[in-house]
């Protein structure tokens, strides 16, 4: 299976695919597809837990591809105001990695780095 070319950012001297171009891909390219999420609830008051399940095709529901995300609010800058908006794109983010949509040398989606980046400041 080939990888998905599409455009990239460098952070930390690594290729990145934004979710913004892998969701347009996606549309574009699976018009019988569908991107659903789902908010995970969690005792942790200041988790935010998201499941996204992206199908290709809507008339073969039993192929799809599934991911997680978590977001913790406050940590980080983009969670100090968008944790749950987070969350839920790289949930995305993920599935259509599952999809090879966008690959690029790793899983982990630009916030992601941005964020453990961050935190070893």
């Amino acid at each position: 299976m080939s990888t998905i070319k599409l455009p990239t950012i460098d952070i930390k001297w690594k290729s990145y695919v934004l979710v913004k171009d892998r969701i347009a891909y996606f549309n574009d390219n699976y018009p019988n597809g569908s991107i659903v999420t789902q908010r995970i609830m969690t005792e942790e008051p200041n988790i935010e837990i998201f499941k996204a399940t992206v199908t290709p095709d809507c008339d073969k529901p039993n192929r799809y591809f599934t991911a997680y995300s978590q977001a913790k609010r406050w940590e980080g800058f983009i969670n100090k105001t968008s944790a749950l908006e987070n969350a839920e794109s790289s949930s995305i983010w993920r599935a259509l990695w599952f999809m090879w949509i966008g690959i690029t040398d790793s899983i982990a989606s630009a916030d992601e780095i941005i964020k453990a980046t961050n935190s070893n400041s």
